[in-house]
């Protein structure tokens, strides 16, 4: 069978983080929407997202194709309903389609004609910025069940002091000493060839991905993920980090996502909570508004390849969107378009040629190719994001 992996509606609620990839590559819990997918479904996948999108994110359609909401996060029992839909059966919660098995092209798809199974189990779903950080627990969880069942964690060593050993996973190639990890209150999983240093304390749940590092006497608090190839230090609690970030120096992260190629300069700290405790409101790229969250604990949103100087303050509920660069004394806005250059005192556009230059340096020492296509979906961000920046220059 052909899964193919849709944006759903929940798309443009997901910006900053959906201007550069679809809903299915956002990472919450250990893996990535599409990873966990594949994992349950045992097929790889391809994407329904932004023509723009397309050619790093291609669509393959066959003649027969089951389609998946994105937003919604696999479950045993949800993969199963989903692997076993015949021709013309949607799987719906409520008024949401979930999944649909069809042989029409796209534009024909009519609902009124499917055999709809209502699928009311529990489930995790993402389609607020918020969630990500806010479900990461519960999706750590899953993912860690899913990563772990029936194989065995590598030894833990004898330097490590170490809380409910049993809710401990380390893969091959990882390297931790003189650290302590208290899986008490959720799972602790170090991904192959991550790095914890000396003297860092963790609580779960905590997902250090593939080649990940904590640095010396780093401050976890769980729900926490730290993606593949990301360095973080100081102290960081509730977050999430994709990929390829890094938060190197001390410094407080709270109720955060970053993207990929996002960097914190030292002593970077955000808000996450209001001084008069009142509920957080976020920026809403769909609404242009600032959007009830419904939540007291709210940091920072970034999207990829946005940066940061040293000491830069974070208000509460702050979202930056994609290729900012941000410096100096005082407050920025609590909402930073795409491709502004500045702080507190005011923004410029931050032009794409010089962007590029950092993006593709920052990315060769990685040792990963700042592709055309990279750049062409960039350039889309750019123009789209113009109405915004005008605001601020």
């Amino acid at each position: 069978m052909n899964y193919i992996l849709f944006d759903g509606p929940a798309r443009n609620n997901l910006l900053p983080f959906t201007f550069t990839r679809p809903v299915a590559d956002i990472r919450v819990g250990i893996l990535t929407i599409r990873e966990k997918w594949e994992k349950h479904l045992g097929f790889t996948t391809t994407t329904l997202t932004e023509e723009y999108l397309s050619e790093k994110y291609p669509m393959v359609e066959m003649d027969s194709n089951i389609m998946i909401n994105a937003s919604y996060l696999p479950t045993k029992e949800l993969a199963e309903t989903i692997k076993n839909l015949d021709e013309n059966q949607a799987v719906f919660n409520g008024e949401d389609v979930i999944a649909f098995y069809t042989k029409d092209t796209q534009d024909e798809v009519n609902f009124e004609t499917y055999d709809a199974i209502e699928f009311d189990s529990e489930f995790i779903k993402i389609e607020q910025t918020w969630d990500i950080f806010s479900k990461n627990g519960a999706a750590i969880i899953e993912d860690f069940e899913l990563l772990t069942k029936d194989r065995e964690s590598q030894p833990i060593p004898n330097s490590v002091n170490c809380i409910n050993a049993q809710d401990i996973f380390i893969e091959e190639g990882a390297s931790l000493e003189f650290v302590t990890l208290n899986a008490s209150s959720g799972p602790i999983y170090i991904g192959k060839n991550a790095e914890v240093m000396e003297g860092s304390i963790v609580r779960g749940p905590f997902a250090l991905c593939e080649h990940a590092t904590l640095k010396l006497a780093a401050k976890i608090y769980g729900p926490t993920t730290v993606g593949p190839h990301s360095k973080v230090g100081g102290e960081v609690n509730n977050s999430v980090i994709f990929g390829y970030s890094n938060k190197g120096h001390d410094g407080f992260l709270g109720n955060s996502v970053l993207g990929e190629w996002c960097n914190l300069g030292a002593d970077t700290n955000n808000s996450n909570l209001k001084n008069n405790y009142a509920e957080v409101r976020l920026w809403n790229y769909e609404t242009q508004g600032f959007a009830r969250t419904g939540l007291q604990f709210c940091g920072l949103m970034m999207g990829d390849h946005s940066k940061c100087g040293i000491n830069t303050m974070f208000n509460t509920g702050t979202v930056v969107g994609v290729s900012a660069n941000i410096f100096g004394s005082g407050f920025p806005r609590n909402f930073v378009p795409s491709f502004s250059w500045g702080g507190h005192s005011g923004f410029t556009t931050y032009l794409t040629r010089k962007a590029f230059e950092v993006a593709e340096v920052v990315m060769k020492r990685r040792n990963v190719t700042f592709s055309d296509a990279d750049k062409a979906i960039l350039e889309h961000v750019f123009e789209n994001t113009k109405q915004w920046r005008k605001k601020d220059d």
